[in-house]
């Protein structure tokens, strides 16, 4: 039984009563095209299996994170996109908020670089780096994307200089093409440890593979239960082929029935702030497996309740052109309670005998109640409590969303051919041949 549920009775009045059933059909079709692998983009369905196909790579997988854990105080990832979006992600949402600050740390400290082109950050991070034992995970098909392939220009320089050529070696784990690619054969010439981005696995939907799995085991996670909830989601969505109890195809359904009446914002709520990585993979997925022909959801995100003293003005009695899809989580890891106070000046006594999870979750439902009165739909998707297991889940039920909602669009949700004009333009402003 799957612990992540989808609950719509913040959109009820907004939909028809019958709309899953004139639409079972239609996502029925989608959904054998999907799971039967014979629609657009086939070529790029190799993640549907990665639960199951990551299980024989799993020792090799933790052997490598571990010699990297054990001589290293930083790890640096270097990607960009997909090859860095879903191990920070998980990675955000399991560590302590002030993991940095702490002196008990068990595992490295996993930072990311070449996800854009700050000469500070650069600067910043190799200054870090000269005080720091640390290795390097550079993650790319091809070698050649210029923010990663710039990082990693410099911090391999600088890791030879520091360790010299045979000890950075070492230290340095590249995750690549097979057969092709800058990369591949710089791995090959220096002798690097490596794993394979396979062709039929995009880099968005790539989190449940090496691209992912590697960080995240370095960051000291178990990621034989993140690939277990991804099963179990897998194999729930695969058995439950009618929109009854398929809470992919109900989601799907629903934002296809919202944007076709104008809600063309889908706002990514959470009301944990360690899921904020975790928004930013969503847009990422939706909006390059959407966005194409002049078409799709416009997707975005907000940590409540700090946005709703930023945003919540707008969401509340602005266009009416946006819905919220909810990240309820049910349960907090800790308890802190809250100190009776004798002179009362703040006025919050009364609050005394609450737990701030139970404040928190009063916040959600008031916030709720409040959007829909306002004309916003509100979608929720549930879990327990934020672990390997749950966000395995939610990784595997947005990926198999994803794919049944641009199949609904019929568009191709693994390709991104907008994704080149800047490069082409910036190749050409840069002087490149």
């Amino acid at each position: 039984m799957i612990q992540t549920h989808f609950i719509c009775d913040g959109a009820a009045q907004f939909l028809p009563k019958n709309l899953y059933e004139t639409e079972n059909a239609r996502v029925q079709k989608c959904w054998h095209q999907l799971t039967g692998q014979t629609g657009k983009g086939n070529d790029f369905l190799g993640w549907l299996e990665l639960p199951e196909t990551m299980e024989m790579q799993l020792p090799k997988i933790k052997e490598v994170a571990q010699r990297l854990a054990g001589c290293s105080e930083v790890v640096v990832v270097i990607g960009i996109g997909g090859s860095y979006l879903g191990a920070r992600a998980v990675i955000e949402a399991l560590q302590s908020h002030f993991r940095m600050l702490e002196n008990d740390r068990k595992s490295p400290i996993v930072l990311f670089a070449g996800n854009n082109m700050s000469e500070d950050y650069l600067f910043d991070l190799k200054n870090i780096l000269d005080k720091k034992e640390y290795s390097i995970i550079v993650i790319s098909k091809s070698g050649t994307t210029t923010e990663p392939a710039i990082a990693f220009r410099i911090f391999k320089e600088h890791c030879e200089k520091k360790y010299g050529k045979a000890e950075a070696c070492k230290r340095i784990v590249a995750i690549t093409d097979k057969a092709r690619g800058a990369l591949k054969q710089l791995a090959t010439q220096e002798g690097y440890d490596t794993f394979v981005i396979e062709d039929n696995v995009g880099g968005r939907y790539s989190v449940l593979s090496p691209v992912g799995l590697l960080p995240i085991a370095a960051a000291g996670y178990d990621i034989s239960h993140i690939l277990e909830g991804a099963q179990r989601m897998k194999e729930w969505l695969y058995n439950h082929n009618g929109t009854a109890d398929n809470p992919a195809m109900q989601y799907a359904i629903i934002r296809n029935y919202l944007y076709n009446k104008g809600k063309k914002i889908e706002l990514m709520v959470a009301y944990e702030p360690r899921l904020y990585y975790f928004i930013e993979w969503y847009k990422q997925l939706f909006g390059e497996s959407e966005g194409k022909e002049n078409k799709g959801i416009f997707p975005a995100g907000c940590v409540f309740s700090t946005d709703l003293h930023s945003l919540g003005q707008y969401v509340q009695e602005g266009e009416r052109m946006l819905f919220e899809t909810v990240i309820s989580v049910e349960k907090s890891h800790h308890t802190l309670p809250i100190p009776f106070d004798e002179q009362n000046i703040d006025k919050l006594n009364y609050l005394q005998q609450k737990k701030i999870q139970e404040i928190n979750q009063t916040a959600e439902t008031g916030t709720r109640m409040a959007h829909i009165d306002g004309g916003v739909p509100n979608l929720r998707i549930t879990i327990p409590e934020i672990c390997e297991e749950t966000l395995g889940e939610l990784i595997y039920f947005f990926e198999f969303s994803c794919a049944l909602g641009g199949y609904l669009l019929d568009i191709n949700p693994f390709d991104q051919p907008g994704v080149e004009a800047y490069k082409k333009n910036m190749f050409r402003l840069l002087g490149k041949e």
